[in-house]
């Protein structure tokens, strides 16, 4: 199954980061284009960023994970107010996994499957 999806893990609780805004974005001409954007859900796992009719071609994405209001709905000072995670895409017909383990003073992210 081709596609990217994302599950994030708040590795300061222990437990999914449920409700986490995410947005796909592509590079074109030298600026980022919206795909789509989800909120992650009850087991931090987020995916379908765009509809059915956009199809997945090889090329420069990135996720930015809203990790600035996620803290603040807990009540939790964070440092950092967004998580960009920039990405290559060469075969369209793979799936692409980029999850992310998120404290509120840091971050590492790796090509899961």
């Amino acid at each position: 199954m081709s596609g990217i999806t994302t599950h994030v893990l708040d590795t300061s609780r222990g437990r999914p980061a449920a409700g986490l805004g995410v947005t796909l974005e592509r590079a074109s001409a030298g600026e980022w284009q919206r795909i789509g954007g989800a909120r992650t859900a009850s087991d931090g796992r987020a995916a379908n960023f765009a509809s059915a009719a956009t199809a997945l071609a090889a090329g420069t994405y990135r996720l930015v994970f809203d990790t600035g209001a996620y803290f603040q709905a807990l009540g939790v000072a964070g440092f950092y107010p967004e998580v960009v995670v920039v990405f290559e895409v060469r075969d369209p017909t793979e799936h692409h996994h980029v999850p992310l383990l998120l404290s509120p003073y840091g971050y590492s992210t790796y090509r899961g499957s």
